[in-house]
């Protein structure tokens, strides 16, 4: 059961500062949605499986969108994410959907990722924002890049779709200093992309 996508919205975004010296090179960083009717809406479903399975490609093809707009390669990526916004017919269920297969689309756009992609979700109408929570692709505990977008997609996720959301950055928060565990540079190594 192939997603049914009515808008794709990609956003990019580049920080040189967010206060303190400007930074020689911005952040990169950005989120691209699918907005897909909710097969589901309305209605339960006892095996959600089956679709969920046939995502992973949407994943995948919304990660490589976002990277070439933002002009990363995969060796620049450093954080990511997922999340979904379901309209107000669907349930939390709908959106769990996407971790896996939104994760390991990820995963492969990337070429890789040793944490988790950490992963946002909610119920709502149309024009809802998702904060939606990024973090370092090689280690879980690399404080620097904690961070979160804010997803808005004005005319959705309508009562009867989904938003599915992924989301890449080159860094971390711009002059981060709140000192972390392991660095990002220390994840890097540790995961072999040094």
């Amino acid at each position: 059961m192939p997603a049914e996508i009515r808008r794709i919205v990609v956003t990019v975004d580049r920080s040189w500062h967010e206060g303190g010296p400007k930074l020689a090179k911005p952040v990169r960083r950005g989120w691209a949605a699918a907005i897909v009717a909710n097969p589901f809406a309305g209605s339960y479903a006892k095996d959600l499986v089956p679709y969920m399975e046939s995502l992973e490609p949407l994943a995948y093809e919304l990660t490589t969108e976002l990277m070439a707009a933002i002009g990363l390669k995969q060796s620049d990526i450093h954080s990511y994410g997922k999340g979904a916004i379901v309209g107000v017919n669907g349930e939390m269920e709908h959106a769990a959907i996407w971790h896996s297969p939104g994760g390991a689309g990820i995963r492969r756009a990337v070429g890789g990722g040793s944490a988790g992609v950490s992963g946002s979700m909610k119920i709502g109408p149309v024009g809802t924002t998702l904060d939606l929570s990024i973090g370092n692709m090689d280690a879980g505990n690399v404080r620097s890049h904690y961070d979160s977008l804010a997803v808005t997609v004005g005319d959705a996720p309508k009562p009867n779709e989904i938003a599915f959301i992924v989301a890449v950055s080159d860094g971390g928060r711009p002059h981060a200093r709140i000192g972390s565990l392991i660095s990002a540079e220390e994840a890097r190594a540790k995961a072999g992309r040094a």
